[in-house]
């Protein structure tokens, strides 16, 4: 098997979360002086003269405390779903910086994204980032923060710069749909434009009711995640937003028992399991769809597993699988994946 099916990538993340974790749990970020307080999913009700209409806000993220008094100026995305979220909310004037695209970006968002400056293909060094001047690092995976290389949460605040971390990296709770709409308005409070979220949220729901409704009562179908591995497989836990996509498009992830957001099984456990359809995630650096399709097809001891005697992937970008703008999307792929006959 071809290095490319490695799941290291997804370990250094899932690794570089418990080190921010660890630290942010003793980090109180500099300028938490308001009084207000507003928890993540809304804005400190108290105002000072020289703030703007509706701030401060304060933002409690995965164990990080801070108080806005202004909305960000100067931002810098690691990740692409930070990015799109940011960007899905008329954010792009607040930009300076993304990194580590993995997948397409979605056609309305492309010729914005591609006018921002790309600093990395993967996540930047802390001295690249700091080059562009930003006044708040938005992080996607726990590994935009790693510790280990230089970009810890503590690094960004004793250079005065704020840092926010997509909540499902926190590793405090199962992922559901709930957390991609608090994660918009949670954006959406710290720049000051919370109407935009109310907006892009009754869109995305719509999208979500919409595939959910047309599954309404069909069997419920198991479904195997296949991320990557060979030796054995790196898929997507119960603790994952994945978990949830799959339910609302009628399905059930057959590791959603696995206390994790991602992580390993063994293929005797996918055997055992007998899922009937395989969501493949795409994304850069793991193989292709088709390399990975080969790979179980070609397999003697996956060769009665239904999914695969059946021939039946659903493809999803790994971007669309996580908290962000297109998680609701996934649902719809999912769904049609799922139940065909449901659509036709």
């Amino acid at each position: 098997m071809s290095a490319l099916f490695s799941p290291a990538r997804r370990r250094r993340s899932l690794r570089a979360t418990a080190a921010a974790l660890a630290l942010s749990a003793a980090l109180v970020t500099a300028g938490c002086g308001s009084s207000g307080g507003a928890d993540d999913s809304g804005q400190d009700g108290s105002a000072s003269a020289s703030s703007p209409a509706g701030f401060p806000v304060t933002v409690d993220n995965c164990g990080v405390r801070t108080t806005y008094d202004k909305p960000p100026s100067r931002v810098v995305t690691i990740h692409q779903h930070p990015a799109e979220l940011m960007l899905a909310l008329g954010l792009k004037d607040r930009m300076v910086g993304t990194a580590f695209p993995d997948s397409a970006v979605l056609p309305e968002l492309r010729k914005d994204y591609e006018a921002i400056p790309e600093l990395a293909e993967r996540e930047p060094s802390f001295e690249k980032i700091l080059d562009t001047e930003p006044d708040l690092v938005y992080g996607g995976y726990g590994s935009a923060f790693a510790e280990n290389e230089g970009r810890s949460r503590k690094a960004f605040a004793d250079a005065g710069i704020d840092t926010y971390l997509n909540r499902e990296y926190c590793g405090e709770k199962r992922v559901t749909m709930k957390d991609t709409y608090a994660e918009i308005r949670t954006v959406a409070s710290v720049f000051g434009v919370p109407d935009r979220a109310d907006k892009l949220i009754a869109d995305l729901q719509s999208r979500v009711a919409r595939a959910s409704a047309a599954v309404k009562g069909e069997p419920e179908v198991p479904v195997f995640v296949y991320d990557s591995g060979d030796k054995s497989a790196f898929t997507a836990g119960g603790k994952g937003l994945g978990t949830d996509l799959i339910r609302l498009a009628g399905g059930k992830n057959v590791f959603g028992d696995l206390d994790e957001v991602f992580g390993d099984v063994s293929w005797e456990q996918v055997v055992e399991r007998r899922p009937e359809v395989i969501a493949i995630y795409d994304y850069a650096g793991a193989g292709s769809v088709e390399q990975k399709k080969k790979f179980l097809l070609s397999q003697p001891a996956l060769a009665d597993v239904p999914a695969v005697k059946n021939k039946r992937f659903v493809v999803l970008p790994l971007t669309a699988t996580l908290v962000g703008i297109r998680s609701a999307y996934a649902v719809g792929d999912l769904a049609r994946g799922l139940h065909p006959e449901s659509f036709r």
